[in-house]
């Protein structure tokens, strides 16, 4: 795993050596093949809730300094 930008790019350059040009297209692919669109998209109900409590958690820490 790369640590570094120069690290990346080297990583990126053996595994397009390796597996072809089109290596971070084919894997792209893949996984949108296999995604079935979970998490918030399949439920805004919980998504509200959550984007609820969040919202209402930040505002009561705001105000503890004064």
């Amino acid at each position: 795993m790369a640590g570094t930008k120069t690290g990346g790019q080297k990583a990126a350059a053996t595994n397009k050596q390796r597996h072809g040009l089109n290596f971070y297209e084919s894997i792209g692919r893949m996984g949108g093949k296999i995604s079935r669109g979970g998490g918030f998209a399949m439920n805004r109900e919980l998504a509200v809730e959550a984007g609820r409590r969040g919202g209402k958690a930040r505002r009561i820490k705001t105000h503890e300094a004064a």
